[in-house]
């Protein structure tokens, strides 16, 4: 909030008394925003604890809420998400993934896929395997 009214050219008095008056009316708070934020984006745009956490540390949210806003997620979820997402980025039949070569090409593009979506590697490699096991039953 800071940086935006800066950016916007208010001064650094009118800065501080705007967040002040708003922090004494209770408008400013990091941790329901850190919460709804990890609510929103892991469920309607498939990110992973990563890469929420990496978000709500480039909002200049606090450490200690990121972590207690991120322990609200379900590991099952998370893992049913990133599952939901690899199925449908996997291209290749069940015919293809029989020869070796094309499994770990999927395989590779999968893993990329699932970890610029912020997924933690374990989480990545077990969603990964089962997709392509799924796949090719």
């Amino acid at each position: 909030m800071h940086d935006r009214l800066v950016a916007r050219g208010f001064t650094d008095d009118e800065v501080a008394s705007t967040l002040a008056r708003l922090d004494e009316w209770k408008l400013i708070d990091d941790t329901a925003f850190a919460h709804e934020w990890v609510r929103s984006r892991h469920a309607h745009s498939a990110r992973g604890r990563h890469a929420l956490r990496r978000e709500l540390r480039t909002k200049g949210v606090a450490d200690d809420i990121v972590v207690e806003a991120l322990d609200t997620i379900d590991p099952e979820a998370e893992r049913e998400i990133a599952y939901a997402l690899a199925d449908k980025k996997l291209r290749f039949d069940a015919d293809e993934l029989s020869d070796p070569a094309i499994r770990t090409k999927a395989f590779r593009r999968l893993a990329g896929a699932l970890g610029r979506r912020g997924y933690p590697p374990d989480v990545i490699t077990s969603v990964v395997k089962d997709v392509i096991a799924a796949r090719r039953a």
